[in-house]
């Protein structure tokens, strides 16, 4: 079916990617992300928005087109040093990613590659991300 198709191509995405775990955003982050990390034997770090994990977390506030977001991780789901891809369904403006690397990197977690399943190009998100891997399954190039 077309879940399993788009796990297996964003999968495929990560050939050759050294890396320790993936991490992805709730909730279609985890849609993705989760079985991916499964499938190669790798850790997944869930990021949630703000009060829904239970352990001591980091968190990262930024600007959505209408009002602020929050979003926190485990601080010790991320050690210094780590490897981390970034998985999530859908790259608009990129903002979301960008505070999804700050927190990331604020844990000292290294950020080897960013997954999409599918990137609306004409909202530019990925010139946000310059400096970093990225790739999208499906590339529309409208908004």
């Amino acid at each position: 079916d077309g879940f399993h198709l788009a796990v297996d191509e964003m999968t495929a995405l990560l050939d050759g990617v050294e890396f320790d775990a993936i991490a992805g955003l709730e909730s279609r982050g985890f849609l993705f992300g989760a079985p991916m990390a499964y499938n190669l034997h790798k850790a997944f770090i869930p990021i949630r928005k703000q009060g829904k994990l239970p352990r001591a977390t980091s968190r990262m506030s930024y600007e959505l087109e209408y009002g602020m977001e929050t979003i926190e991780v485990h601080r010790d789901d991320i050690k210094p040093g780590m490897k981390i891809v970034v998985v999530d369904d859908l790259i608009a403006t990129g903002g979301t990613t960008e505070a999804i690397i700050k927190l990331i990197e604020e844990l000292g977690g290294k950020v080897v590659k960013i997954c999409f399943v599918m990137e609306l190009a004409g909202l530019k998100g990925r010139e946000l991300l310059k400096g970093y891997d990225v790739e999208s399954a499906i590339i529309y190039e409208g908004k």
